[in-house]
């Protein structure tokens, strides 16, 4: 049997299929790794019920495992708790933003939105700066963008489009 934190390493390898940039394990969707008996489980949390991405990841998961040598496997969905951005690792955050994708505001996540645009904490509009130009001059254009898990924002100073990963 392999030993669990080299497990995480090999999962840490593992590239969300969306967002290349950080793995499964940064966007915190692998929420438990642990053995019953000989069979190794792994535990993931989509980012969201239907999001479509969740098979390939799994897959990839599993296929990453396999080619470790991991022969008694088993991947698991946990939905409760739901997945918030909360749970991205803080190297996510920096990725995110060097790759042309606004991270989550911190504060933001789980219980802090109305409507993705209202600060609970603050009552105040949310501001989301450009990850390329840092302004926070931008505005909205539509709730969805590439994916469903992000929003399209356009900066007004450098007239640059960029996702919004949204707060969830």
């Amino acid at each position: 049997m392999v030993e669990l934190a080299q497990v995480w390493d090999w999962l840490a390898e593992v590239p969300d299929p969306e967002i290349p940039v950080i793995s499964v394990t940064e966007l915190g969707i692998v929420r438990d790794v642990a053995y019953e008996g000989d069979t190794l489980v792994v535990t993931v949390t989509p980012t969201y019920s239907g999001c479509p991405a969740t098979s390939v990841i799994n897959f990839e998961i599993e296929k990453a495992l396999r080619a470790q040598g991991v022969d008694k496997l088993r991947l698991e969905r946990r939905l409760d708790p739901p997945w918030t951005t909360d749970w991205l690792a803080s190297e996510a955050r920096e990725k995110l933003r060097a790759y042309g994708i606004a991270p989550p505001i911190d504060g933001t996540g789980a219980q802090g939105v109305v409507a993705g645009r209202i600060n609970r904490l603050t009552g105040a509009a949310l501001v989301v700066p450009c990850p390329r130009c840092g302004s926070e001059q931008t505005q909205k254009v539509s709730q969805f963008g590439s994916t469903p898990c992000k929003a399209a924002y356009q900066c007004r100073d450098c007239l640059e489009p960029f996702d919004y990963f949204k707060c969830i």
